[in-house]
């Protein structure tokens, strides 16, 4: 499903995982890339923004776990998109199943039943099957990174070791990948959260990171999972410091 943001900026949800679309005058830059299910609909909806596939300039991830690098090397290989990431998601996208978490998976489906239709979602969009990328061109905190939409990059680890949410300030926007969601696959709890220890590498570094989200200002929040948050930043980093770890 396609949502319009804001003005050039587009948030495409398939299997309860969202990939953004940012277009400008020098074309379209994506943001994370989902599960591998997703490579139909996002040639769909690149052709209903009224692209082509080649106008994709740059794939930029937020973190690099196996839901949002899902079409990271189709992209790469087939169309030659440059891949960005923090350096820190170097080894992670390249092994996208080999990251660091606090608790143990298995027991999820099992304490919080309202997760099984989500991973059962995301499992039958490939969720299973990923492939890694390597060649990644790095960016660093506080970067505006050259790329259609030119985004700033803000430095909020504890998901993962080198997540990084992008802030589009002249859209009053941030994507903040998995630093702060609006469900956790985990769980199937919805509202703005940190994700669950199933996938956090360090849960007390992702709450403090909240800060950096709430400093932008920005209204919307566009989360890797979950709706999109229209009642500001600050709003959205008080309910999931609240909420705390799962």
């Amino acid at each position: 499903m396609l949502t319009t943001v804001a003005e050039g900026v587009h948030r495409l949800e398939h299997a309860h995982v969202n990939v953004v679309l940012v277009e400008d005058d020098d074309g379209l830059t994506i943001v994370d890339a989902g599960l591998p299910g997703v490579w139909n609909p996002l040639g769909r909806t690149i052709r209903e923004l009224g692209y082509r596939p080649r106008d994709v300039q740059a794939l930029l991830l937020t973190h690099a776990h196996f839901d949002h690098v899902g079409v990271a090397g189709r992209l790469q290989r087939e169309l030659a998109v440059p891949v960005w990431a923090h350096d820190e998601e170097a080894f992670l996208a390249a092994h996208p199943y080999r990251y660091v978490h606090e608790r143990a998976r298995g027991i999820y489906p099992l304490r919080y039943p309202a997760a099984i239709p989500v991973l059962a979602r995301m499992t039958a969009a490939g969720a299973l099957w990923v492939k890694g990328v390597r060649g990644i061109e790095p960016f660093v905190d506080g970067q505006t990174v050259d790329v259609p939409g030119r985004p700033t990059v803000v430095f909020t680890p504890g998901h993962t070791f080198g997540h990084c949410a992008l802030h589009l300030p002249d859209r009053d926007v941030v994507i903040t990948g998995d630093a702060l969601v609006t469900l956790d696959p985990y769980t199937g709890h919805s509202g703005p959260q940190i994700v669950s220890g199933a996938a956090t590498a360090d849960s007390v570094e992702a709450l403090a990171s909240l800060e950096r989200i709430a400093d932008t200002g920005a209204s919307v929040l566009i989360p890797g999972h979950g709706d999109t948050w229209h009642d500001g930043a600050r709003a959205a980093v008080t309910i999931a410091q609240q909420r705390g770890a799962s």
